[in-house]
């Protein structure tokens, strides 16, 4: 094949480049103000809204071989963390150009390799002094504990100042005058089995969207059905926009005075998730900024919490967890359900009425319901063509003898609902139907083992397999309705709710009236549940605030200034060699640009800083300051304690006292940073980019041509 190659390491490494000039689109991700984008589809004309870097690498072209190894970086840190992605990206532009400028001044290769990684191990040593225990967080943040207050609003019912001000987003306030909404028991026979469950959820409707929320009984008969725009017909609703009606969480809420009137709502001191026995204040600090997602995850980590208390866990059960987006309500009616939430087609909805309460009996398939599937390991005997698997000497259409075959054994075995890992035959669901079986396709593995615990199901992978002790007992699927009672008309698709008793699933349902907000929604969800998780399993946090980058600042300041003395102690001892001392300054300062890049990036994003130099002077008058108390790492902690070091002089609500208590994972941030550094260390040391392949042609006709030699 022909083959062409270029140098790649010149002064201006054109992989670093390319790096820096992919990781530039991800700056505005930094902090807890993000600003959002617009990936849209020019095939479809379809576009997504998205605020990750998973979903923003996704979408770029990423033909070049830098830009690949960036994309299998960013999926390793989330398919590990499901976090610190934002980071990992804008690190490895800001660590690119910095060793763009190392070249420049003419720094060896080596030296800067060998130096950046021993610097970076020496500050993730240093900075494990800041690490604070879950006990200890959870008293550190419940010293300026969030005490709800209620009050009296003119027109005498009960209301709140918005919890959702961006400012806000970011910290702990000193006072929220918010009553905490409860989820009340969804109005079906089933009532009493998901007692337990209501017990202790927490309404997530409170500071959802800028409608506002009028909170009915299930049986109240002046409940209107929610149409599929999400408005709600009723006169005794008084709705109200801000800014924009999809976007903006900025708003106040009304509620019925007669609320306390509900059956199945938590009331009183038990309530109270925010206190220092519950994991409340975690999330909040955890969130960073994700408000959205905040009520729900409280209200499954205190179902989980209790759910635990016997075995003495303190771990989130992320098996126990699904999503689904509802498509076509407001975002307030967000909320948490017991069991399972799916979206089903009108059709299988008419098959649920007809249940009318009573138990089912169910099947788990593990591989998809279709003819043709074969499990996987399958084998087929070597030297055999087949032509026709079943052959049908009486005519008809292919596939009926097998369509009425499977029929047959569900009818035998009296299955009323199948939950199937794949994917379902088309005509198969349409004959299920029929016969008034619901089929419900693409089910997580998860769930299938959840109902398979409760019910006794055994997972078959063909139905031929199926015999009377693969079937379960004692599940029932209804139409899932809004945390108010509202029947819900959404059209295309219909949310149910299938459960057994004694079943540990909850569905995180994510309501939005946007199609572009779906993915966002979901992705914003699954990071704070795995910011939560990742905590309690390494048990530990960092504090956030940019406290833990700016103790690495002042770590590389120190070992830049101290003298050259080896030996003498462990830090000076990392780079022994007199070859390497004299580009050490150079390369340290090369390093640390990196995280102050960052600070003063989130400094501007979260308008604390008018631009990246005012922003880049708050941070060094840090690091003075840190250096003249003559423990920086107390010093750094103290202000974390006092409200966070990203506290910028322009403040853009001055109005609003608050408190920047924001928590990181350990893990999660220090790989994030490791994997940053050895991905730009990686294309450093590239010295040839080999291209083969028939591209001739195509790599004369570009602008960099000249660049090539063929051979």
């Amino acid at each position: 094949l022909p083959m062409a190659f270029r140098d790649v390491n010149a002064r201006r490494h054109i992989g670093l480049q390319q790096l820096s000039s992919l990781a530039s689109t991800g700056r505005t991700f930094l902090g807890p103000m993000k600003s959002h984008k617009f990936i849209v589809d020019e095939s479809t004309n379809q576009s997504t809204l998205i605020c990750s870097a998973v979903r923003l690498i996704e979408s770029l072209d990423l033909t070049s071989a830098a830009g690949q190894l960036l994309n299998e970086t960013i999926q390793a840190q989330n398919k590990e963390f499901k976090t610190g992605m934002s980071t990992l990206l804008f690190l490895v532009g800001a660590w690119s150009n910095a060793v763009v400028e190392c070249l420049q001044q003419n720094v060896p290769v080596p030296a800067i390799v060998s130096v950046m990684s021993e610097g970076l191990n020496s500050c993730c040593e240093r900075v494990q002094c800041l690490q604070i225990s879950i006990h200890d967080v959870k008293k550190e943040l419940c010293s300026s504990r969030v005490r709800p207050k209620a009050f009296e609003s003119k027109t005498g019912q009960v209301g709140r100042d918005s919890l959702t001000n961006p400012r806000n987003l970011l910290c702990f306030q000193r006072e929220i005058s918010a009553p905490e909404e409860v989820i009340p028991i969804n109005s079906s026979s089933h009532q009493g089995d998901d007692c337990h469950f209501n017990k202790c959820l927490v309404s997530p409707l409170a500071g959802f969207g800028s409608v506002a929320s009028l909170v009915k009984a299930a049986g109240d008969k002046s409940s209107s059905v929610l149409s599929r725009s999400g408005v709600i017909a009723s006169s005794r609703v008084t709705q109200k926009l801000t800014h924009s009606r999809h976007f903006s969480t900025l708003g106040k809420s009304r509620f019925s005075s007669q609320q306390r009137n509900f059956q199945g709502y938590l009331s009183g001191p038990s309530a109270d998730l925010w206190g220092c026995c519950g994991l409340g204040h975690l999330v909040m600090a955890l969130s960073h900024g994700n408000q959205t997602s905040v009520k729900l995850l409280q209200s499954i980590a205190a179902y989980q919490q209790e759910r635990a208390e016997c075995s003495g866990s303190s771990q989130i059960n992320i098996t126990e967890i699904v999503t689904c987006c509802v498509l076509g309500l407001p975002e307030r009616y967000s909320c948490v359900s017991p069991g399972f939430v799916t979206l089903v087609a009108p059709e299988q909805a008419m098959v649920i009425k007809h249940f009318a309460d009573k138990p089912l009996r169910i099947l788990l398939m593990d591989g998809d319901l279709t003819e043709q599937y074969r499990h996987l390991g399958f084998n087929r005997p070597h030297n055999v063509r087949t032509i026709l698997e079943h052959p049908n000497p009486e005519g008809g259409r292919a596939g009926d003898v097998w369509l009425s075959r499977m029929s047959d054994i569900l009818m035998t075995f009296e299955v009323n609902l199948v939950l199937v890992k794949g994917n379902v035959c088309k005509n198969f669901m349409e004959r299920c139907i029929a016969s008034r079986i619901l089929v419900i396709g693409c089910v997580a593995l998860d769930v299938l083992c959840a109902f398979g615990a409760v019910t006794g199901a055994q997972a078959v992978t063909y139905l031929s397999q199926l015999n009377a002790s693969c079937v379960g007992n004692g599940a029932w699927a209804e139409l899932w309705k809004a945390s108010d009672g509202r029947a819900v008309d959404l059209g295309e698709l219909v949310p149910v709710r299938i459960s057994a008793g004694g079943i540990p699933l909850l569905t995180a349902v994510l309501t939005t009236a946007l199609p572009s907000k779906v993915q966002l929604l979901e992705d914003q969800f699954w990071t704070l549940l795995y910011r939560l998780h990742h905590a309690l399993k390494d048990g530990k946090v960092f504090p956030g605030g940019g406290t833990v980058e700016l103790l690495c600042l002042s770590h590389i300041q120190v070992l830049t200034e101290q003298p050259e003395r080896p030996g003498n102690d462990k830090a000076v001892r990392e780079f022994p060699s007199p070859w390497l001392a004299q580009y050490r300054s150079i390369v340290l300062q090369a390093l640390a640009s990196g995280w102050k890049r960052y600070l003063s990036v989130v400094l501007c994003n979260t308008a604390k800083a008018r631009s990246e130099l005012e922003a880049c002077a708050a941070v060094d008058h840090h690091l003075q300051k840190a250096a003249a108390c003559g423990s920086p790492s107390a010093y750094i902690l103290e202000e974390f304690r006092r409200g966070g070091v990203l506290r910028g002089g322009s403040d853009a609500f001055p109005d609003q006292v608050t408190d920047l208590k924001v928590c990181d994972n350990v893990a999660a941030k220090t790989e994030a940073w490791r994997r940053a550094l050895d991905l730009v260390l990686l294309v450093l040391q590239t010295d040839t980019e080999i291209i083969t392949g028939p591209r001739k042609n195509q790599l004369l006709n570009l602008p960099v041509s000249s660049e090539f030699m063929f051979l």
